[in-house]
């Protein structure tokens, strides 16, 4: 045992130094582990898990764009700023339970009205959720941002804002395939590959909008989902929704 004083001393124990745990356990145990946390869980490493936050090859995550079926149900997440405001929706496949990532809205520096027409014309009949901490923040005019976006006529949810337990449901969806990007989602890629921990092991704040909207999105983006309603399909082609996008 190293000696850290003359009254202290270092002892670790991993999971090999449990005799209950047996090789199936310890196997399941660390597929459910995410990876900046294998060291320190199974071997007693200490870590403060520096690095990428979700080590998951872009390959493995992400599909070609495909129309959306209108009974899958939708919601998108509102992240908002005025250097930059984020919207990413997702839908959900309800036979497989995968929810697949499929449009996004990156833009800054416009007032409310500008975002909120562009979040309607992906279809208004979507809910969304938005990072609570909107409902008191002012963008540049100290409006209360959240009321200002409903009153422009979006149907927002304040989110659950849960900042590891979040981070954990997106691994663990990615992980094992049960949320898809869709690969011309490129602001979202973007952000991805630069998402990361710092040496003391806290997330690094910047450039994160919509990796911030995808938390939203799996703690509560299911919650509120509907279905496109039946008597629109025909009046979005009419107006010229883009059925590759799923509007």
């Amino acid at each position: 045992m190293p000696e850290i004083s003359p009254s202290a001393w270092l002892t670790t124990a991993g999971w090999d130094d449990v005799p209950h745990l047996d090789a199936d356990t310890k196997r399941d145990l660390l597929e459910r582990t995410p990876p900046y946390l294998r060291d320190a869980r199974s071997k007693g490493t200490p870590s403060l898990g520096a690095g990428a936050i979700y080590p998951i090859p872009e390959s493995q995550i992400t599909v070609s764009p495909f129309p959306i079926p209108p009974h899958w149900k939708r919601a998108y997440a509102l992240d908002v700023g005025w250097n930059r405001t984020a919207a990413l929706w997702e839908a959900w496949d309800p036979e497989t339970g995968v929810g697949y990532l499929y449009s996004e809205y990156y833009a800054g520096q416009q007032v409310p009205s500008i975002h909120a027409e562009a979040i309607k014309a992906r279809g208004k009949w979507i809910p969304g959720v938005i990072d609570p901490a909107a409902r008191g923040r002012s963008q540049h005019d100290g409006q209360r941002l959240m009321e200002t976006y409903e009153q422009l006529g979006l149907n927002l949810t304040k989110a659950d804002n849960a900042v590891e337990a979040g981070l954990y449901d997106v691994w663990a969806r990615l992980e094992t395939g049960r949320l898809k990007v869709m690969s011309h989602l490129q602001s979202w890629l973007g952000e991805y590959r630069l998402y990361r921990r710092d040496e003391k092991g806290a997330v690094i704040k910047k450039n994160d909008h919509l990796m911030d909207d995808t938390r939203y999105l799996e703690r509560s983006g299911m919650a509120v989902a509907v279905a496109k309603p039946a008597d629109m399909g025909s009046s979005m082609q009419r107006a010229g929704g883009d059925s590759r996008m799923g509007y």
